[in-house]
Formats: C-alpha cells, sequence, structure tokens
C-alpha cells in the first residue's frame, strides 16, 4: 500500500515543477560593470496561433530590468523594437553602453490545469557593447510549466529565474 502513495505522490509533484534552461549560442570575454549604463529593448508581443498576448514584451523587459537592477543601479527600459538595428539605434540615442535585445520567439499561455498542455516561453537574449557591436552574450532561454499548476500561471513566469542567473553571469 504504501509503495502506490509513494509513486502516486511522486508523479504528483513532477507534475508541479516547472523546467527551463539557458542555452547559450555565443559568449564573448568582455563582462559588464556596475559603471555601464544598459539599455533594454522591449521586444514585440508573443503570438501562437491567432493569439497575440498582448503586453508579454513589456513582461519579458521588466523580468530583465527587475534582474539586470540587483547588479546596477543604470538600467532603463526602451520602448519597442521591431529589429537589431532599430534597437541598436535606439542604445546609441540614449548614449547608452550596453544593449540587451531580447525577441520572443514561443509564447504559448494554456489553461493547463484542465487541458494538460504546458504553458511554453523560448526567449532569445542578445547582449551587445553599443560603440563596438561586439556580442558579449546570446543565447535562448526555453521554459514549460508543469501539467499540475493549480491555475493562475502564465509564460513570464517561467522567466525570472533563468533570466536573473543568465544576467548574473554577465558581471
Amino acid at each position: 500500500m504504501r509503495v502506490p502513495m509513494i509513486l502516486a505522490l511522486v508523479t504528483v509533484l513532477a507534475g508541479c515543477a516547472d523546467s527551463h534552461r539557458w542555452s547559450p549560442q555565443q559568449n564573448g570575454s568582455a563582462r559588464i560593470t556596475t559603471s555601464d549604463r544598459i539599455f533594454i529593448t522591449t521586444p514585440a508581443d508573443g503570438e501562437y496561433g491567432d493569439n497575440v498576448y498582448s503586453g508579454s514584451g513589456r513582461n519579458t523587459a521588466k523580468i530583465i530590468y527587475n534582474a539586470a537592477s540587483a547588479k546596477s543601479h543604470l538600467v532603463r527600459i526602451g520602448g519597442l523594437a521591431e529589429n537589431y538595428q532599430d534597437a541598436i539605434n535606439q542604445a546609441q540615442g540614449a548614449e547608452q553602453d550596453i544593449l540587451i535585445f531580447p525577441t520572443i520567439l514561443h509564447w504559448e499561455d494554456r489553461a493547463t490545469e484542465w487541458s494538460m498542455i504546458s504553458d511554453k516561453v523560448e526567449i532569445k537574449v542578445e547582449v551587445i557593447q553599443v560603440q563596438t557591436g561586439a556580442v558579449i552574450s546570446s543565447g535562448i532561454i526555453k521554459g514549460s510549466s508543469g501539467l499540475a499548476t493549480l491555475g493562475g500561471d502564465h509564460p513570464q513566469d517561467l522567466l525570472p529565474q533563468p533570466i536573473a542567473e543568465f544576467v548574473s553571469s554577465l558581471f
């Protein structure tokens, strides 16, 4: 009787666990210092099929801002960046040292508690020295919610931990 009960408990707890990972694509040798002015562009809102998740771009920029602000006081969020050149132009116009350019690649907010389909998120993040155009780091953060969410979870809830870890690695 104990073994089936333990297996059921382990299964339920495993269903609650979110998963996320950072997959680096490029890591330069340069690091961000606390005296660098950091500019975070706002990505376009995430989409899945015909659904556009209004505010997801701003949420993503804010999560990155919160992580960077824990390391530096010289952090600001810029406007919507349609593309890489637009992001560079915004950062140069604001006389910033470092550009963090996030792009939402996948954003899927599901009613997991009844559909048993996980929320999913995938964000590409590029960190660039504005003056030289050198890439300090770039990679992709992927996250997926557990199945036993008990409601209220969203893709942005999968981002704070991996983004905080990524930002910490830049300093």
